[in-house]
């Protein structure tokens, strides 16, 4: 990003890391891997059509950003990698979109559009932090539900519908995705007016003020994430109070109990009218919600009624947890406002007004958009999968996810003439060996003006482009996301299998997190991810819940086991592995953890 930007380092690939570059522009960006969303290795299907970075080139230029033009994505060993496109006019580089090659958007023939346009930038932003809280809530939710009601009236009775008809909704839910996305930048840049507007009233009205309370002042007590947990916890309360339900309920694993709940008459009416409205309302993400590959609530109850039975096992109090949250909000507040009197206290309060009303946002908009529109793309997409198996073309509904999208488009229109059995079996075989290989946090060029992207925190740089982490073989760092200092067992938890094996008080030790492991949030006394940066999902859930964090680590899945006992310490960004003869001090008690 800058011809005459200084290079900090390069990585081209090694035997243990290969790189298949497509040409010397390439190796001249900046790429890193995308652990922040897609920590799994990557299905064809989603490369090809569900990336979030397809509609980044909108955000660009709607608000006018002197950083950067567009942002492209290369799967490199099975995992997502992205860079960010300067702004620059005759930067020419290939990127991919919907199976087809074309030329990132980059101003031009003008040299000064960089410091021309930021001056717009400047002028606008204030104007959307200023407003999109209404506008999100009189027109746009409206819209996102609208586009999920004509999606799923047509997912309910998916075997009334042709193939080919299937093949006019997918372009639809296309259309629907490329939208909703485009509202996510919307909402991402008026966010970072309000949080950037807060930021400089601190500066300049204040002093010394601890940095973790602009953390705790992004956090939310009224948003459809925390609406799914009490939903959860008034099913768990029926449970508790309906002797026959405890007992089914008292089943070791989620598939158990849904065969007891199969089996009863009170079960089944629990199972129609509690827990199929909650999948309808709530069902609608995965355990890694952007990735097509993984099955969603919707689809599966399992999961859901493991949540339930954790509840009812741990006695999960959610208005205790929720009161906890919003007297920290109010005394966040008021430590904001302490000391201020007369114009400087009026501008605080305005800044903090603003900022509470984007700060719902930030967990609905994963509700409505990282969740919601690629798990409705998802069922589209199993849709047709469904009438491909029924006709002998693919083995299972699911093999659609490894086609890529013109793949899909040449089965449709000839299934009893392409033969794509090998091809999946291939593509499976290739994402399963993918899990073998540690992707790398960067590849490239890493230079001064790269490192100056501002989303790139969000991923834990430009700390990780320095840490070394083979350090101390007892010893793991990453980034300060949650304040405060717990002892305790680690739980390495990979997959949404594991959910139920974390116990209480236990330390999570995870890839990522992302709305569907709030749940394990209810159990864990501190947090620690390879993953994410100080605005990330872990990092602002941990602070919800008042629970210590590290994140950003990138090795913490490699060098904790489950059982090892760790000090983490959320204020400094350190993980230390204790040795075995160590006696951990008790967790400390709290309203937010389950009694």
């Amino acid at each position: 990003m800058g011809e005459d930007s200084k290079i900090l380092k390069q990585f081209m690939g090694d035997t243990d890391f290969p790189i298949d570059w497509a040409s010397e522009e390439e190796k001249g960006l900046f790429w890193f891997f995308d652990d922040l969303h897609c920590p799994q290795p990557l299905s064809p299907m989603y490369f090809d059509i569900g990336g979030w970075w397809l509609t980044c080139d909108h955000m660009f230029r709607r608000f006018g950003t002197p950083f950067a033009s567009d942002w492209i994505a290369k799967n490199i060993n099975g995992y997502l990698y992205t860079a960010a496109i300067p702004a620059n006019p005759g930067t020419t580089v290939e990127g991919v979109e919907l199976g087809n090659r074309y030329a990132p958007r980059t101003p031009v023939d003008d040299p000064a559009y960089p410091e021309r346009i930021g001056a717009y930038l400047n002028a606008v932003l204030p104007t959307y932090g200023a407003h999109f809280a209404d506008w999100w809530a009189s027109r746009l939710v409206p819209e996102m539900i609208r586009n999920f009601e004509y999606l799923e009236e047509k997912i309910e009775r998916w075997e009334d519908i042709p193939l080919m008809e299937w093949a006019t909704i997918l372009e639809d839910a296309i259309d629907i995705h490329d939208r909703h996305w485009k509202i996510h930048w919307m909402l991402n840049f008026s966010q970072l007016s309000a949080t950037l507007a807060l930021q400089a009233a601190v500066e300049e009205l204040k002093e010394g003020v601890d940095p973790t309370l602009l953390g705790r002042l992004q956090n939310s007590a009224s948003d459809r994430n925390w609406d799914s947990i009490e939903a959860l916890w008034r099913m768990k309360g029926e449970v508790q109070e309906d002797q026959e339900l405890s007992g089914l309920f008292s089943r070791e694993t989620g598939v158990d109990i849904l065969a007891a709940l199969n089996g009863s008459e009170r079960g089944r009416r629990f199972l129609e009218e509690r827990l199929r409205p909650y999948q309808k309302e709530f069902g609608w993400h995965a355990v890694w919600s952007h990735e097509f590959v993984f099955p969603t609530r919707y689809e599966t109850p399992e999961p859901i009624l493991e949540v339930i039975k954790g509840y009812v096992d741990t006695d999960y109090d959610y208005p205790a947890a929720i009161g906890e949250l919003k007297k920290d909000l109010e005394a966040a507040a008021d430590e904001l406002l302490d000391g201020l009197e007369g114009e400087a206290l009026e501008r605080m309060k305005q800044a903090h007004d603003t900022n509470a009303r984007m700060a719902p946002l930030t967990p609905d908009h994963h509700f409505y958009i990282d969740q919601g529109t690629n798990a409705h793309v998802r069922l589209v997409l199993i849709c047709i999968g469904r009438h491909l198996a029924a006709q002998g073309a693919i083995g299972d509904p699911n093999d659609v996810m490894f086609l890529k999208y013109n793949e899909l488009r040449y089965l449709m229109a000839d299934p009893e003439g392409s033969d794509v059995r090998e091809l999946i079996s291939d593509r499976r075989d290739e994402r399963e060996d993918a899990y073998e290989i540690r992707p790398r946090d960067w590849v490239g060029t890493a230079t001064e003006a790269a490192l100056a992207f501002p989303y790139l925190p969000l991923w834990g740089f430009p700390e990780r482009l320095d840490r070394d982490y083979a350090v101390a073989e007892d010893r793991v760092e990453g980034l300060a996301a949650s304040a405060g200092v717990i002892e305790g067992v680690a739980r390495v938890v990979l997959s949404p299998e594991q959910f139920d094996e974390v116990k209480k008080g236990e330390i999570l030790v995870c890839q990522m997190t992302n709305p569907a492991w709030v749940t394990l949030f209810t159990r864990i006394s501190g947090l620690v991810s390879d993953a994410g940066g100080a605005a990330s999902h872990p990092a602002v859930l941990s602070r919800e819940f008042g629970i210590p964090a590290v994140i950003g680590t990138s090795v913490a899945t490699q060098k904790i086991k489950t059982g090892d006992l760790v000090r983490v310490n959320g204020s400094t960004g350190v993980v230390e592995i204790l040795p075995d003869d160590y006696v951990a001090r008790e967790a400390p008690t709290s309203d937010l953890l389950t009694s």
